[in-house]
């Protein structure tokens, strides 16, 4: 039976296909989130290219791909922790995490993250259905408004820096990479992948790679502490909650990102300290792959890598599958957390940082070259030299997302 295109029953098959299909898409996500520069998005894309030819029902793949954007949601704080080698919806997270890791309480933070993720999950089931009904009506004037949405969400982020060296850096850091990402968005290169992917480059030099030149100098990964989240699980319930209403924003409203969202919502509960920004934050990231979900089936607009991929490769929208892959992944993703990322910290610690500093940044540039080509590589190094602004200024990372804001506010 279809309803206005979504499929509310699931079709016949066997459970342990389809719980096969959810296990395959946790292990998918598992490894894009552990390895840093990889991102779900780039992983997506090549399952949407290889979903014609992989076996079995259409609706299974795209249970695995939903799986795998869930458990990579909360799988990728673990090397922003451990190597510094932030995802893009992650990147304000890195001095709040780092700071934590440096104390020793890197453990602690990977908790937290998971019990934001955790809350982000059951408000996102709990409040799906109404927070899309409301938006279906506020989303419209969004899109009708859309340039001056975004030109106000780039003053208030200017206006929040303390000083007037942070705000300089604040207004070369969205010029350069405003600038950067008109310029660089329009590109097709050929590349190793079935699709060009500029984003890949992109973020890893504005993101990842200004983080481990100043990783490179620093002492490495201390020895970490016991895992007791200090204040009790409830202490980061409230930040994790405002999270997951952020990630209703970033999944309604095309240009948000996870990094400007988590920065409303820790205002917004008017928490402090840096487990309170993880906790938003991975509630922000989380909350999204669930609402973009109901987006996509309520609006039409997919506005994660994982459901354009999902659009790309025409997998049919068997609803109650999908939401019972969000809800299998999630609790996947919570006891995957602490149990690998514990093992993640004594693994790097066991290592040379400055060895392994050097090593992840020519992962990233094989990784630039393998989804852009040449063209990827250089758009590394340049966005590399415009992620140094910021950290040069005093100013807050959150300000090179203009990559994406600038060219959606001309457009």
């Amino acid at each position: 039976m279809d309803v206005a295109g979504v499929r509310v029953l699931v079709a016949p098959g066997s459970s342990a296909a389809a719980l096969a299909a959810v296990a395959a898409g946790v292990f998918l996500g598992t490894c894009s989130g552990l390895v840093p520069g990889l991102h779900v998005n780039s992983l997506a894309l090549l399952l949407a290219a290889a979903a014609p030819s992989v076996p079995g029902p259409p609706q299974l793949v795209g249970a695995a791909m939903l799986a795998a954007g869930v458990t990579h949601s909360f799988l990728d704080v673990v090397p922003t922790l451990a190597l510094g080698v932030p995802d893009p919806a992650m990147a304000v997270s890195a001095l709040p995490g780092h700071r934590l890791v440096m104390g020793g309480r890197g453990r602690e933070a990977l908790r937290v993250s998971a019990l934001g993720s955790g809350v982000a999950v059951a408000v996102a089931f709990a409040l799906g259905i109404p927070v899309t009904v409301a938006a279906t009506v506020v989303a419209p004037l969004v899109y009708e408004h859309l340039s001056v949405v975004v030109v106000a969400l780039l003053v208030v982020l200017l206006a929040r820096e303390p000083t007037r060296r942070s705000r300089l850096g604040a207004v070369l850091a969205v010029a350069a990479s405003g600038a950067l990402g008109v310029l660089a968005l329009p590109m097709r290169p050929d590349s190793v992948m079935p699709t060009g992917d500029v984003l890949a480059p992109l973020f890893a030099g504005l993101f990842g790679t200004p983080v481990l030149i100043e990783a490179f100098r620093g002492a490495g990964v201390p020895e970490q502490d016991d895992p007791a989240v200090a204040g009790g699980p409830r202490s980061v319930a409230g930040p994790g909650f405002a999270g997951s209403l952020a990630g209703a924003a970033v999944a309604y409203v095309p240009g948000m990102s996870g990094a400007i969202a988590a920065v409303f919502a820790v205002e917004a509960t008017r928490a402090d300290g840096d487990r309170a920004f993880i906790a938003a934050l991975s509630g922000v990231n989380t909350a999204n792959t669930v609402f973009a979900l109901y987006a996509l089936l309520a609006l039409g607009n997919a506005h994660t890598g994982v459901l354009v991929a999902f659009e790309r490769a025409a997998l049919p929208k068997t609803l109650p599958l999908l939401l019972a892959s969000v809800a299998l992944a999630a609790c996947a993703g919570a006891v995957l957390v602490p149990v690998l990322g514990d093992r993640y910290f004594r693994l790097v610690r066991g290592v040379d940082h400055r060895r392994l500093t050097a090593g992840v940044c020519g992962l990233l540039a094989v990784l630039a070259w393998v989804f852009a080509g040449q063209i990827g590589v250089v758009l590394l190094l340049v966005a590399t030299l415009i992620g140094l602004i910021p950290p040069y200024f005093g100013a807050r990372r959150v300000h090179l997302m203009a990559v994406l804001l600038v060219p959606l506010a001309l457009n």
